[in-house]
């Protein structure tokens, strides 16, 4: 069971995000439905530990197996989607992930992958080019050049 949940007030959601980076490129993720990019990850499932559920994440939507080098930032985050819709309260787990091992994920500037009945659009996005990309969260166009060697919160409120 996903930890997400419901309210009249908007959506909760517990993620793991895996921050992965080759060449001074960050590897970016968008779908179908949405026009912004964001990281790879999911939601934590009930139960599971937020290590458990980065590398299960990778997994499905990258089919690869990764490392995790150190957690980076815990995020809470506010905001409403796009179309002015649901409303999230969001708290976020950003790991700096090691997939050196999976060489094909560095041939290609862009490439697709299938994930159950969805079609996920990678691309590698140049961190000098993150400002002037629709990408969320916000807070990594800036902190993306300063990795922090310890965990650090950071808090985005965009409602």
């Amino acid at each position: 069971m996903d930890m997400t949940f419901k309210t009249p007030e908007g959506r909760f959601n517990y993620r793991v995000c895996a921050v992965i980076i080759h060449e001074g490129k960050l590897l970016a993720m968008r779908d179908r439905p949405t026009s912004h990019y964001y990281l790879p990850g999911g939601r934590v499932h009930l139960h599971e530990s937020a290590n458990d559920a980065i590398l299960r994440e990778i997994h499905e939507e990258l089919g690869i197996e990764a490392k995790i080098v150190r957690p980076l930032w815990f995020c809470e985050n506010f905001f409403a989607l796009d179309d002015g819709g649901e409303r999230y309260h969001e708290l976020s787990l950003y790991y700096l992930i090691d997939a050196s091992e999976a060489k094909f994920l560095f041939e290609h500037e862009t490439f697709t992958l299938m994930e159950e009945n969805e079609i996920h659009l990678f691309e590698w996005l140049p961190f000098e080019k993150l400002r002037d990309t629709y990408f969320y969260p916000l807070f990594l166009k800036k902190e993306i050049f300063h990795l922090p060697e310890h965990l650090t919160m950071i808090t985005e409120r965009k409602i």
